[in-house]
């Protein structure tokens, strides 16, 4: 049984609180508490001490006694103890919406409504770049010809007798005190209120055929892997041939690239160049998925882990305007294999390519991590 707190500090209401009032709160805090809703700790044990609340607070005769007694009632009878239950009604209180998603019901038939469905869609880097325009043939479910998407033979169906065609039946819940009896959807007709007698020969009672079909979109400039686009009406038909068609959503997925990783709208990509390349500098040329030539200046004395952008040459900015960059990471090529005359040239020229002091050259390095 609930603890012995004072009522309306559980309630968190004044003594001169109102019917109106006491009933808002009780509504408010059993929406928190409930304990098969609820994530609070201790939800049972609060749930019920709110409802033992409400139930003498609300009683008129009851709270009469309560605020002349406290918790123990004339000839020192427990409040706890009123009647075994309470006769509150739950759903009157907490709304019907409260009880429809818990329960599955609610005051009149939901309508039904076909699956989503999810395809998943490669697309290349061009793709992106210019925004082009996509065509996917595929096989997809629709409401199938000789049963209207009924499942029925003819498409003929019956009302469900389990709950007289309303698609919803009464039972008994019992939740903590109370005993309330709620609305759920009927589970012969799923919440339909109609049945099929005979299914259909051609769905096998499904309702649905697979057809081919062909999609046409257009694929965003700019498009993030992983963007989704929806197409109303194209999921599965609704069920029985009642409500509407789910919907598709076609998810792009980024085809690899040859060198190019993605930030957004840059392009990311590393140039292994040689010693001389990064010491007097250079320019190489490379093909572009925009379909011009892609020229990156390296310029004199630079470092391998440095960068070298060429601006503009991304991919469409998706907000803004305009394309992004293109990042291109420096890095040192090392030969896996030198031979004899490359080795006597690199020790003449060892003493001219080497710091003079290694100490003082790490120091001065440190230093200009370090302003950056």
């Amino acid at each position: 049984m609930a603890s012995k707190r004072d009522y309306y500090e559980v309630l968190g209401v004044e003594r001169s609180a109102s019917d109106a009032e006491l009933k808002n709160a009780f509504r408010r805090l059993a929406r928190k508490f409930h304990p098969d809703r609820s994530t609070e700790e201790d939800a049972e044990n609060r749930f019920k001490e709110i409802q033992e609340a409400y139930a003498v607070l609300s009683d008129e005769q009851k709270r009469a006694q309560y605020d002349r007694f406290g918790h123990d009632g004339p000839q020192g009878s427990s409040f706890g103890g009123f009647g075994g239950g309470f006769n509150i009604n739950l759903e009157d209180i907490l709304g019907g919406d409260f009880f429809s998603s818990m329960f599955g019901g609610g005051g009149r038939r939901r309508r039904q409504s076909g699956s989503d469905i999810l395809l998943r869609h490669t697309v290349e880097y061009t793709d992106v770049l210019n925004g082009t325009e996509q065509e996917v043939t595929l096989d997809l479910p629709h409401p199938c010809d000789a049963c209207e998407g009924t499942g029925a033979e003819g498409g003929r169906l019956t009302s469900c007798k389990a709950c007289s065609g309303q698609g919803q039946v009464r039972v008994r819940q019992q939740i903590g005190p109370f005993v309330q009896e709620a609305v759920q959807a009927c589970r012969d007709c799923a919440g339909r209120g109609q049945v099929s007698d005979v299914s259909c020969g051609e769905c096998n009672g499904n309702g649905q055929q697979m057809k081919s079909s062909t999609l046409r979109f257009n694929v965003p400039l700019g498009a993030e892997d992983g963007t989704r686009m929806r197409m109303r009406g194209k999921g599965e038909p609704a069920p029985q041939g009642v409500g509407s068609p789910g919907d598709l959503y076609i998810e792009l997925e980024l085809a690899p690239h040859l060198f190019f990783e993605r930030s957004g709208s840059d392009l990311i990509m590393s140039l292994p160049i040689g010693y001389a390349d990064l010491a007097l500098g250079t320019s190489v040329t490379l093909d572009h998925i925009d379909g011009e030539p892609l020229v990156i200046k390296v310029p004199p004395l630079s470092n391998s882990g440095e960068t070298v952008e060429v601006r503009k040459r991304g991919l469409p900015r998706q907000r803004g305007g305009g394309r992004g960059d293109v990042v291109v990471l420096l890095k040192l090529h090392m030969p896996k294999k030198i031979n004899r005359a490359t080795k006597k040239s690199l020790e003449s020229l060892r003493e001219t390519l080497s710091p003079p002091d290694v100490q003082t050259a790490i120091q001065d390095d440190a230093e200009e991590r370090r302003r950056r």
